[in-house]
């Protein structure tokens, strides 16, 4: 029987779809490699060599975050010890491939995902930095945050929190501060901040509801509450609660329909992906 400090116990079902996601991915490689020469190698040592999903992403993200002075080998352990013992974390990488392959139309297969999606691999290595900083080893969880950073272009403090199902779709430029919460199945784009006002400490960064859309380049500032299935339009500058299924807009944001009787959508944004049907309530909207 568990002890209340065990790590979750994944549940048959669960197993059942990361074993079945697993072979699905080894596939798709097998595929390529038969189809690309070039890359066999590649995809042998990434993908075909390792018996399971968490093996596979641990070696391929030690190789692409280590540096001279950390090495691959370190962060393979570290990466692998911390997936295989935390059934969630598995659970959160199956959602955030599955929420890649059917919410990106670029996104052709969930081996191109594992391989080449920098937000997701920028995703998946700071599960393990937050896990570090909540298990109290701060300056590894901040190490790995910079080697992120630098590889990736995705900057997340390791005390964020995310949901699963969440997708950071081109990513490059994403910055979540220390006290933001990222609810599950949100969908961001590239270029998103999720910052403070100033120098204010405590409590200081957005809270995004589960659901939610947030548009290239928009910034969102302060211990905002973003309700769920809203939607942030690309290049908005939000400083207010947004309610929930609601779209804001503009710099500075106003909510449509306006802050006193908003406007309400019936579609969840961060799975639907959908980013212009708040235009023909725009009247002033130019293109």
């Amino acid at each position: 029987m568990p002890t209340p400090n065990s790590p979750p116990q994944p549940t048959a079902d669960s197993d059942a779809e990361q074993a079945g996601l697993w072979a699905q991915i080894k596939a798709e490689a097998r595929r390529d490699a038969d189809a690309e020469p070039a890359l066999a190698s590649y995809l042998y040592s990434t993908i075909l060599s390792h018996s399971s999903l968490e093996r596979s992403l641990a070696f391929h993200l030690g190789n692409k975050l280590c540096s001279s002075t950390l090495l691959s080998t370190l962060l393979y352990d570290l990466f692998l010890d911390t997936f295989s013992n935390d059934a969630e974390l598995r659970a959160a990488t199956v959602a955030d491939l599955r929420a890649a392959r059917l919410r990106d139309p670029a996104c052709v297969s969930f081996s191109h995902c594992l391989l080449n999606y920098k937000g997701f691999l920028a995703i998946q290595a700071h599960r393990v930095a937050h896990k570090l900083w909540s298990e109290s080893r701060k300056p590894l969880a901040l190490a790995l945050q910079s080697r992120i950073s630098d590889v990736f272009a995705v900057d997340i403090h390791p005390a964020a929190t995310i949901g699963k199902g969440v997708l950071f779709d081109h990513a490059t430029g994403v910055v979540v501060g220390e006290t933001a919460v990222i609810g599950n199945n949100v969908s961001i784009l590239h270029h998103v901040t999720l910052g403070g006002t100033g120098k204010a400490g405590g409590d200081r960064h957005p809270k995004i509801g589960d659901g939610v859309l947030i548009g290239a380049g928009a910034t969102i500032l302060g211990n905002v509450m973003i309700g769920e299935g809203a939607k942030i339009g690309a290049g908005s500058v939000v400083l207010i609660n947004v309610p929930p299924r609601t779209t804001a807009v503009g710099n500075p944001a106003r909510l449509m329909g306006g802050k006193d009787h908003p406007s309400q959508h019936k579609d969840v944004p961060g799975e639907s992906m959908d980013h212009t049907s708040f235009m023909s309530q725009w009247s002033d909207y130019i293109i």
